[in-house]
């Protein structure tokens, strides 16, 4: 049986410098091949000390029964500042309450539905794109974060990746990938608050045309709201709530900093995501074919076909499964703890790795497995509650979770109703993280219609 690809993993000892960069390369590969098994490991630095914790009942103690006392570190965020600024994917305590209470409401179950329209739209514009190179092999991944971004531009400010501003983001963006580490030297070492950060040139000016571009949108928008012609997709309603407690909205530079994270994780991680899928699907086509088979019921716009895209969401689950789009996790001690007997001081890391927690050998059967069938399995429902954290979960789940569970399952199902797709490489492709889980050297799938 054909088995995923999946990173090599490092020798169980190295240095803290081979580790660093290790890291630096790729956060997967640094990893030894005991935290498949483990409940727990420790890592010492200088600095700070690390816990990685995959014990189900340690993961809920962090994330559901005390989150406050388990805020996100400082240190993972501390690259990605130039571009997402005070953004909600950063913030801690009431500033982030704030925050989540002025945007949750955007993403509520009924507004999904209202944003299904713009998602269909984007669906047929990837498939006519598709359409054009039909008989060619293509790198699928660029198309995924074409189809990802155009989804988050329609459904945010109902343009689509057409419109001139929407392609200079989306191309910046391409820009800014390439030049963000996952780690800075602050993700290392502890700096004081005053000490400039130093981020590579490319990296602070790409951020910086990034924001530019999205301020022009929010501004744009912003006038519309004010003279009452702005159209009701996300940014309106986002920007025209109010925080229930103090009455307050965001103000411009606010909304920049939450669209910033609006586009990195809605657009970067969906992409990640459908372009594993599009892979799996040409690596099991017997998979593929069932999907296409019930992908015939799309044929119009209409919310309910979700409905009927069972194995479709399946899959996508699977798939979220074995490549977690956000592989690592990071929070901070406030207090001392104890974890599994052991002294947890004050200040520490602790990680929750998704990457490693799906893929952990003591609790789902065939972790490395794909098997979308698994949904149906008692293992599979209760790994599903215990061991399957692809959005987080708790207090800080992304709010986009439903959102994404939508736009995933349909992009997928849109594509293969039309097309037939495979992978004739000779070597699988290699996941590595970056922002998200990619593959190191890209996918190239050819398509063929149907």
């Amino acid at each position: 049986m054909i088995q995923p690809p999946k990173p090599p993993s490092r020798p169980n000892k190295v240095s803290l410098w081979q580790y660093m960069k290790l890291f630096r390369q790729d956060i997967l590969s640094a990893q030894p091949a005991r935290l498949y098994r483990a409940w727990m490991a420790e890592f010492r630095t200088p600095f700070f000390r690390s816990y990685m914790v995959n014990q189900p009942e340690l993961v809920k103690k962090v994330l559901k029964t005390r989150p406050d006392d388990f805020p996100k570190s400082d240190r993972i965020g501390e690259g990605l500042r130039p571009l997402l600024g005070n953004s909600v994917f950063l913030t801690n305590g009431d500033t982030w309450k704030r925050q989540r209470r002025i945007i949750d409401p955007a993403f509520e179950g009924g507004r999904v539905r209202e944003t299904f329209g713009a998602m269909w739209d984007a669906a047929e514009a990837a498939a006519h794109r598709l359409d054009a190179v039909a008989g060619q092999t293509v790198e699928i991944e660029s198309e995924t974060s074409h189809a990802a971004a155009d989804v988050i531009f329609r459904t945010l400010f109902s343009i689509p990746i057409e419109h001139a501003v929407a392609r200079d983001v989306f191309e910046e963006f391409r820009i800014y990938q390439r030049s963000q580490p996952i780690l800075n030297i602050a993700a290392f070492v502890p700096l004081p608050r005053w000490m400039p950060r130093l981020f590579r040139r490319d990296t602070r000016a790409s951020a910086a045309r990034i924001r530019a571009l999205i301020t022009q949108l929010t501004q744009t928008r912003m006038a519309e709201i004010d003279a009452g012609t702005a159209p009701a997709d996300l940014a309106t309603k986002i920007m025209t709530t109010t925080d229930p407690e103090t009455g307050d909205r965001f103000d411009t530079d606010e909304m920049v900093d939450q669209v910033a994270i609006f586009f990195l994780a809605g657009h970067e991680t969906s992409a990640s995501a459908l372009a594993w899928a599009l892979y799996l699907m040409a690596q099991f086509p017997d998979w593929q074919d069932r999907l296409a088979a019930e992908a015939q019921a799309m044929q119009d716009c209409d919310f309910a076909v979700m409905s009927k895209l069972r194995l479709s969401r399946d899959v996508f689950r699977e798939t979220l499964r074995l490549y977690p789009p956000v592989p690592m996790m990071v929070r901070e001690t406030t207090c001392p703890e104890t974890f599994r007997e052991r002294a947890v001081p004050k200040r520490s890391q602790v990680v929750l790795s998704p990457w490693h927690l799906h893929r952990h050998e003591r609790l789902w059967d065939r972790p490395d497995d794909f098997d979308p069938d698994r949904w149906q399995t008692e293992n599979g429902k209760q790994c599903g509650r215990d061991a399957y954290i692809p959005f987080s979960e708790g207090a800080r789940v992304c709010p986009g979770a439903g959102f994404a569970m939508i736009e995933g399952p349909l992009l997928l199902s849109r594509i293969l109703r039309d097309f037939r797709i495979s992978y004739e490489e000779d070597m699988p492709p290699v996941p590595v993280a970056h922002l998200t889980v990619r593959s190191k050297s890209g996918i190239r799938l050819k398509i063929v219609r149907r």
